[in-house]
This record gives C-alpha cells, sequence and structure tokens, in this order.
C-alpha cells in the first residue's frame, strides 16, 4: 500500500486515549514539547483534543527593529564639514 503525501506527514502524531493522558498529563505534556511533535487525545476511539508544542519564539536582541529604519544620508562622515569647524 502506499502512502501518501498527508500520511507521512501526520506520522509525527501519536494517539493516546483520554485515560491515559489523564493519568500522565504533565509527562506528556513535557514530551510533546521536547519532541515537538503532536498527540492526539481520543474518548471512545474518536479524536477530541489535540495537544502541540507551542514554537519557540525570538528574543534575539539583534535584528529586531530590521525593516523599521531607513538610512537617508552618509552615517560615517561627521554631520558637521571639517571646514566649519572653529578650532581656535
Amino acid at each position: 500500500m502506499k502512502k501518501s503525501l498527508h500520511k507521512v506527514a501526520a506520522s509525527k502524531t501519536r494517539t493516546i486515549p483520554a485515560g491515559i493522558f489523564k493519568a500522565k498529563c504533565l509527562a506528556l505534556m513535557d514530551e510533546v514539547q521536547r519532541k515537538s511533535e503532536s498527540l492526539v487525545i481520543t474518548k471512545r476511539g474518536k479524536p477530541i483534543v489535540k495537544v502541540v508544542p507551542v514554537p519557540a519564539e525570538d528574543d534575539d536582541l539583534f535584528g529586531f527593529m530590521r525593516g523599521k529604519v531607513a538610512i537617508t544620508g552618509d552615517i560615517v562622515s561627521p554631520a558637521i564639514p571639517l571646514e566649519e569647524w572653529n578650532l581656535d
């Protein structure tokens, strides 16, 4: 039997009965986050709830303003030309 693309992508999802989830809830949530795999909770064989890992947020200081600032002039040269400085 040939696997479809949908079934291959769904192979990262584990199914577990609600009673077992209730007994091992905290350990199963840790496993979902650690393995980055979904968990479907069933009740009487029917899927009821899907537990998915929360994606990690980027808290990187560098680059957080990317695309929000525009450089409109020369940022290297002095703001006042050397000829206009009073060096007396």
